[in-house]
């Protein structure tokens, strides 16, 4: 109510989940920015960090599962729809 937030988290099935998470999503925006008043969705291992192995990877502190969401101005019953269908299918 008001307030954004920006976190992190990890999902199972490394950079494959992650692509598919992204691709499946359609209320979040794709985006690497942060702060924007729509909710925007990166994952690092596929996009800004995509030339690293998961070596240098693990040693920059990124996995290749993480996925970092920037919550907007959205309606919240949308945005928890758009990433529960994301999760689900970023899974199969």
């Amino acid at each position: 109510r008001g307030a954004g937030a920006v976190f992190s988290f990890e999902i199972k099935g490394g950079r494959a989940a992650g692509r598919k998470l992204i691709e499946t999503l359609s209320v979040f925006s794709h985006l690497a920015n942060v702060g924007d008043a729509k909710s925007l969705v990166i994952h690092p291992a596929s996009t800004t960090h995509s030339r690293m192995d998961a070596e240098a990877l693990r040693a920059a502190g990124v996995s290749e599962g993480l996925v970092r969401l920037s919550i907007g101005l959205e309606d919240p019953a949308d945005l928890i729809e758009d990433l529960s269908k994301a999760l689900y299918r970023s899974q199969k």
